[in-house]
């Protein structure tokens, strides 16, 4: 399938599409999704990615994450990504946005304006094996302790969302 992303600016403002796999081997700054779900415990739900992916495989990361299909809401990209790479459905609430920009072995570029979505459920994950192999439960603390000592274990984009969520999470809920 040739999918299509959207390629935004600096603002996130749409300035065109394109497939894909052409995103990323020209390095074009494209729109992202990524979920980060919590269960009561206040455990992360993370992912360990299909070993298949072109990029990244075989490695930890968020809940979910994908690209809005061309006219998708970006919610309603991560709600349709969470069920069907984890089989689960919730409420999600729009967190933060960030860019960021991570070249791969493989030639590849990821440079994303990747909005975050935070939300909570207690459903056991069905995994879609082409998306991922397994996944776990841990506290955020936890999480950020192994990034640090076993960088290489985790993707990316994970090493830089992981400690804005736990800045956002730690912020006062304002009236």
């Amino acid at each position: 399938m040739n999918e299509r992303v959207i390629l935004v600016d600096q603002s996130d403002q749409e300035i065109g599409t394109v497939e894909k796999m052409s995103a990323h081997e020209l390095g074009l700054l494209h729109r992202a999704i990524s979920v980060f779900l919590f269960n009561d415990k206040g455990e992360l739900l993370l992912q360990k990615r299909a070993s298949s992916k072109y990029h990244s495989g075989g490695l930890w990361t968020n809940t979910c994450c994908s690209h809005p299909r061309v006219g998708e809401a970006n919610m309603d990209a991560a709600i349709r990504r969470l069920k069907e790479e984890m089989g689960i459905c919730s409420d999600l609430y729009d967190a933060f946005s960030f860019t960021y920009k991570s070249l791969f072995k493989n030639g590849l570029t990821e440079y994303e304006f990747d909005h975050v979505f935070i939300g909570s459920s207690e459903h056991i994950p069905q995994l879609n094996p082409e998306e991922a192999e397994d996944y776990r439960y841990s506290h955020i603390h936890d999480v950020i302790k192994d990034v640090k000592q076993h960088p290489e274990q985790y993707t990316e984009w994970f090493k830089i969302a992981i400690y804005k969520v736990d800045e956002h999470l730690k912020k006062p809920i304002s009236e």
